[in-house]
């Protein structure tokens, strides 16, 4: 089921890739940025982990935190430099797809497939001169996941739920500055006087 603005973000308590844990309810009092990306090889989701990693230090002056999800094994993005790199910023392993099945992340071959005939040579190519992996599923990992994106804010209320409608469609990155800048952003000006 998916998840709607003003909720409360489903807790989690997990280890992260590098082993620290990373209790959600730890992130009370900051903003955050929840991010849950398909398998360590896909260049869609690759491409946006670097582009995050690019505005990270940024982000967290503004007070906003980053959470990564994949559904890859531990050992497999363990394997990976590119993956090792993302550290200070949490990567959570989730095989058993636990907190994405919470987070209502979809499956859909239709969306995976088309975004495979329409775009993928492009962000191969993207993804290869940016020294990106890029490579096959593991053991486990699903060619029809479709990423999401949630913003928190301090009170651990989602504030905006983005369900990509396409392998690359992402919340804008200038809109997650904005609300690392303001948390009230999304708030209706309609109502608020």
């Amino acid at each position: 089921m998916k998840l709607t603005e003003n909720l409360i973000a489903p807790i989690f308590n997990e280890k992260d890739i590098f082993g620290r844990k990373i209790n959600l309810e730890e992130y009370r009092n900051k903003k955050i940025l929840i991010a849950f990306f398909r398998h360590a090889g896909c260049p869609f989701c690759n491409l946006r982990v670097h582009a995050l990693t690019k505005v990270h230090q940024e982000l967290k002056a503004e007070g906003l935190e980053m959470i990564f999800f994949f559904e890859s094994k531990e050992n497999v993005l363990l394997r990976s430099i590119f993956h090792k790199e993302v550290s200070p910023i949490p990567l959570i392993s989730d095989p058993n797809k636990t907190w994405y099945d919470a987070y209502g992340l979809e499956s859909s071959t239709s969306k995976s497939t088309i975004s495979h005939i329409t775009s993928f040579v492009q962000t191969a190519f993207k993804a290869k001169m940016a020294g990106l992996p890029m490579h096959t599923m593991a053991d486990g990992e699903s060619i029809n996941t479709i990423p999401a994106e949630f913003l928190l804010d301090k009170d651990l209320k989602i504030k905006k739920v983005h369900y990509s409608n396409s392998l690359s469609d992402r919340l804008d990155i200038n809109l997650i500055k904005q609300f690392a800048q303001d948390s009230n952003i999304f708030e209706d000006k309609s109502t608020s006087k």
